[in-house]
């Protein structure tokens, strides 16, 4: 039976793209346009993962997120604008599991659901050597060779690599980056990403000017490539 999705959201445009592409997924979408419809809907049809929009007549997204975790451990995607940085991060704070900034691609909706659900599921168990092209990373051992040879990261770099690359084909952007290297409180400008990012190139591409391995993500932010040719 194909998964649930409960899609929450008052623009007719956005439910659309979001049920088109999910659809096409192979996912089962539901809809809601209030909070108030979104909480009956998520007790009567019990959806395995939640996309909630923050903005919502009535009943607002930060009160569906909190209703929601009193009564369910269902995972959530919060969608934000990016001026909604408070709200972003009570909702995060609040119990969501992640969160996607407006205007977003409905391919990176679907790749975050599919992410979202593969942890939720115990596919969270992630494997603990991952290999891309000539790159081996070992997370229990905190190393990262090429061909062997060993290539030394600070204890940042290390974990922004871990964080791409288990993940691979998935965009992350500054904001969501540093949250996960910093914890949902850290105030500190996520431009400190770029020079993270720009040193672990330097370390870890043959040629740091046209990276195989991390990607820039234009106007968006990062994600990691593991198709990298040797």
């Amino acid at each position: 039976m194909n998964e649930t999705i409960l899609v929450i959201d008052d623009e007719p445009k956005i439910v659309k793209l979001a049920r088109d592409y999910l659809e096409k997924g192979g996912f089962r979408v539901v809809t809601a346009a209030d909070g108030t419809i979104a909480l009956a809907q998520a007790w009567h049809q019990r959806p395995d993962l939640v996309v909630l929009d923050l903005n919502l007549p009535g009943l607002d997204g930060l009160d569906v997120c909190r209703a929601l975790r009193r009564e369910s451990n269902v995972p959530i995607i919060m969608l934000t604008a990016r001026i909604d940085e408070t709200d972003r991060l009570i909702g995060l704070e609040l119990g969501a599991d992640d969160y996607i900034v407006k205007p977003f691609s409905p391919r990176e909706l679907v790749a975050r659901v599919r992410a979202v659900l593969r942890r939720a599921h115990g596919g969270g168990q992630l494997p603990s050597l991952i290999r891309a092209g000539d790159l081996e990373i070992d997370l229990d051992a905190h190393r990262v060779t090429r061909r062997g040879e060993p290539i030394p990261l600070t204890r940042i770099e290390f974990k922004l690599l871990a964080i791409l690359a288990q993940n691979p084909g998935l965009t992350f952007n500054r904001e969501q980056l540093v949250e996960r290297l910093h914890g949902v409180a850290y105030e500190g400008y996520d431009r400190s990403v770029d020079s993270h990012i720009k040193n672990l190139r330097r370390k870890l591409e043959p040629d740091p000017a046209e990276p195989r391995h991390v990607l820039t993500v234009y106007g968006i932010g990062y994600r990691f490539n593991d198709e990298a040719a040797t």
